[in-house]
């Protein structure tokens, strides 16, 4: 499965704590690996469509990311739930 990075996921991602970007690029790879159909999708991923191509996954509790879906992965935010919201309002 072919993914991309948008600047707003870049930015966003560059202001994460250390601790916070390894359990991002935890649930990047557990996605891609669902979406290539080698492995399951692991239960606190938390995977959901949010509206339309959109969708998100969590990273733990607090934080999640919103990607597209179409012909391939479009990552988009990376934040709190607020944060997703508020990304989302201008969709």
């Amino acid at each position: 499965m072919r993914f991309e990075f948008q600047p707003s996921f870049d930015r966003c991602f560059k202001k994460l704590s250390p601790e916070r970007r390894q359990k991002a690029r935890v649930a990047i790879e557990a996605l891609l690996a669902y979406l290539d159909r080698k492995a399951p999708l692991r239960p606190g991923l938390g995977l959901k469509n949010f509206q339309g191509n959109y969708w998100e996954i969590r990273m733990d509790l607090h934080d999640r990311m919103i990607f597209e879906l179409t012909d391939r992965v479009i990552f988009w935010l990376v934040g709190n739930h607020d944060e997703i919201r508020r990304f989302m309002k201008g969709r």
